[in-house]
């Protein structure tokens, strides 16, 4: 009987959110449930034959998810997710609360959920889900999380507890990712990359995961895609990159590297709950990102495109996308620019959502930026982002005396400013394109669509 009050209390504080654009009720509802009955989760999934799909990692969950759901969706199943990226218990309550009927029914044959990578045990141990991916982990709000190794341990520790009905699919790309699933009893699944066009045979200098997760020798890479990931060897125990399932898709919906990965997870999480082949293909054609990831929008008859930049990894293959998308010329000689890559704001804040720590700009790649790029910075840490800039060009790292500024950037602290500033200095044939940390992005949208997503 409870669980019926909190569905209709949880329902009304929805409406009246949305009601007064407060949001749209993605977290509180899921949260005044799980204070009032902690089980409230396992409650309406016993009482619903709903399969429960969970993704989680550093980068990609959102674009995963959705990929995931417009296939199922093509394939006529009824599915909802986490849409709104609340991806706390709360949030998984708040969606399950939404969809649910006042009587507590869910009448979905699949809820996907993307998890904060720290609350993923939680995550596993409130849904039973049948279906687990796992894509990749880098270095991401260090004040929350603390380094990769707390993170695998949570998750290997919370997976040992599954059986061989859950199907676990993992990035094999990702040393500590692929080095999860051994000795699991559940039904372990590996993609990953095998394109010698896109590959490189060095690191990066922002990497993290670089030694063998088995014995903690320094690997070899015979291939390198972004990052740490790529085709990995330890030359002393002699564990390497498990065999994959699938490397390659026949379509791919988004740009960069880092969306080659998602697609590759959606597509094997499809083929093993059965989905025909074309099927995916049929939805991956009609796929469209979600809110931040490569989003779309037109703004005074000018074209804006979002990327979501929220730490070291994310920022890099922003800009590495960007190069692609505006020349690819350009873009083998490591610069920014070129045609359709002339304006560029950049947001970096640091509030919980983001992470206190704002370090990791260090860690970016923006010494390749050129100098013709018109740039804009704002947000709380606009400063930070200023500095990293100046001291990226090769005047302020010499013993020059005379130190001239050659890259082109103002700082202009109020986002709605910024945001204006940036799209008058845009020509209707160009496209600004965004790149704010998570917090950000929700001000940049709400800003643009005058909507609030959570």
């Amino acid at each position: 009987m409870i669980n019926f009050f909190l569905v209709l209390l949880g329902k009304n504080i929805s409406n009246f959110s949305e009601l007064f654009n407060l949001g749209s009720g993605s977290t509180w509802p899921g949260h005044i449930a799980l204070s009032i009955n902690p089980h409230f989760i396992q409650d309406i999934l016993k009482k619903n034959k709903t399969k429960v799909i969970l993704i989680a990692g550093t980068n990609g969950k959102t674009t995963t998810a959705k990929l995931i759901q417009i296939i199922l969706e093509k394939d006529g199943k009824k599915v909802f997710r986490n849409e709104s990226g609340a991806n706390l218990l709360n949030g998984i309550a708040s969606s399950m609360l939404l969809r649910s009927s006042i009587l507590c029914k869910l009448n979905f044959d699949f809820a996907i959920f993307e998890m904060d990578e720290n609350n993923l045990p939680d995550a596993i141990s409130a849904t039973n889900p049948s279906t687990i991916l796992l894509l990749d982990l880098f270095r991401d709000q260090l004040d929350r999380y603390g380094e990769i190794d707390s993170i695998v341990k949570k998750w290997k520790d919370s997976l040992q507890k599954l059986d061989s009905k859950t199907i676990l699919i993992l990035n094999a790309d990702d040393p500590e990712v692929a080095f999860i699933g051994k000795n699991l009893n559940t039904n372990t699944f590996y993609f990953g990359l095998d394109d010698a066009k896109i590959a490189k045979t060095s690191l990066q200098h922002a990497v993290d995961s670089i030694y063998c997760p088995n014995c903690g020798e320094k690997l070899t890479f015979k291939k390198v895609y972004l990052s740490h990931l790529g085709d990995w060897e330890c030359p002393n125990c002699k564990e390497k990159k498990p065999q994959i399932f699938l490397e390659k898709a026949p379509f791919y919906p988004l740009n960069g590297v880092y969306n080659r990965y998602n697609t590759h997870a959606a597509l094997l999480a499809a083929r093993t709950l059965q989905i025909p082949d074309s099927t995916i293909n049929d939805a991956l054609k009609d796929f469209k990102p979600a809110f931040g990831r490569q989003e779309k929008l037109t703004i005074e008859s000018k074209k804006v495109q979002i990327f979501l930049s929220k730490n070291p990894t994310s920022f890099n293959e922003s800009l590495r996308t960007i190069n692609e998308l505006a020349c690819p010329q350009r873009q083998q000689a490591g610069l920014l620019g070129g045609r359709g890559a002339k304006n560029l704001l950049i947001v970096l804040n640091n509030r919980i959502p983001d992470g206190r720590d704002v370090s990791w700009i260090w860690d970016a790649d923006v010494e390749g930026l050129d100098d013709n790029l018109n740039i804009t910075i704002s947000g709380d840490r606009a400063y930070d982002m200023g500095l990293r800039l100046k001291y990226s060009q090769e005047d302020q790292r010499s013993k020059i005396k005379d130190q001239k500024q050659n890259l082109k950037f103002k700082i202009i602290e109020n986002l709605q400013d910024a945001i204006q500033q940036s799209l008058k200095e845009t020509k209707e044939e160009e496209t600004l394109f965004i790149l704010p940390t998570y917090s950000a992005m929700l001000e940049v949208r709400k800003i643009l669509t005058g909507k609030s997503i959570l």
